[in-house]
């Protein structure tokens, strides 16, 4: 498992090449060791990393937050308090989108409502709302 090339590793984890490229810039995982070739070295763990990113991402983390995740893990005095917290205040964020998203859902709902969906596009509704 050890000594992937990016393209094995990308096959392994199901990512394309820049997105790891990506990853590398940002500090999510860390810079490969180069063979002779100069071609980059990857090993298990950065395995590992991906896939952490990759279930983080799924969860809606972004990718400054799975930077914080990752740097927890690694910190011998992090604790399972310290995620949760994370965990929590991702949830009340998530909680913040579905009200804003319920709001907009509601005002377009009311607009849609108002138009009778034939006529002129100067007396929609929808378009004079969106105008004024």
């Amino acid at each position: 498992m050890n000594d992937l090339t990016i393209g094995q590793l990308a096959k392994q984890v199901k990512l394309n090449t820049e997105t790891i490229r990506y990853y590398e810039r940002r500090g999510l995982i860390p810079e490969p060791a180069r063979r002779a070739s100069g071609y980059r070295q990857y090993s298990e763990g950065d395995v590992f990393r991906l896939q952490f990113i990759q279930r983080a991402k799924a969860l809606g983390f972004s990718l400054g937050e799975i930077k914080e995740l990752m740097w927890l893990r690694a910190d011998p005095d992090s604790t399972s308090g310290d995620f949760k917290e994370r965990a929590q205040r991702k949830i009340e964020q998530i909680d913040e989108k579905i009200a804003e998203l319920e709001r907009f859902r509601k005002a377009l709902a009311k607009l849609a409502a108002t138009c009778p969906g034939n006529g002129s596009a100067e007396e929609c509704p929808i378009l004079q709302a969106l105008e004024t």
